[in-house]
């Protein structure tokens, strides 16, 4: 946690937000809130594998919406660098948490390899993956696990890092 606030600092001081940017990345950061949104309101982490709405095109829709926020976010910064310093902390990140969860739900669920083979882990498949298994969860979004996971939290932070790039631009063009 503490290294995300001085990763934030550094991203802002070196920020050059325009209005044209900050519209751009919304093309990223608004699909992202959505589907990390989404894709909450169907898991139950630890207690049952997901295979339904967006779990049946990506096995990781939560991470791959994160993504989507903090690629439109650098975006929104105008400065490429910032998109490939994020690309190369959600690799040295979330390849081995991914790896790591994958090994806990292929020990947990034993239907986790045949849905490992149909969805792929991150990068979406064009239509859902179908599941006849009896074992397999079949669920709907329930709003009450959105508010469980605190996915709001998600566009709170969004909303806060617009603000002071919004802020940041204003500031900037004063002096």
């Amino acid at each position: 946690m503490p290294l995300g606030f001085v990763v934030a600092a550094v991203f802002l001081v070196f920020a050059r937000p325009s209005w044209r940017s900050l519209e751009l990345g919304l093309v990223l950061v608004v699909p992202g809130l959505w589907l990390r949104g989404y894709a909450a309101g169907y898991v139950k982490k630890n207690q049952e594998l997901t295979c339904t709405g967006p779990y049946a095109y990506t096995r990781n829709p939560l991470y791959l919406g994160s993504m989507g926020i903090a690629f439109g976010i650098a975006v929104a910064a105008g400065r490429l660098w910032l998109g490939v310093f994020l690309a190369v902390m959600f690799l040295a990140i979330y390849v081995p948490v991914i790896l790591s969860e994958e090994a806990f739900l292929r020990a947990t669920f034993p239907s986790f390899d045949g849905y490992a083979r149909r969805v792929p882990r991150l990068l979406p498949r064009l239509t859902a993956a179908r599941f006849t298994e009896s074992n397999v969860a079949t669920g709907h979004f329930r709003s009450e696990r959105y508010r469980h996971h605190r996915e709001y939290n998600a566009l709170m932070g969004a909303a806060a890092i617009y603000a002071a790039l919004i802020l940041r631009m204003l500031l900037h063009s004063r002096f």
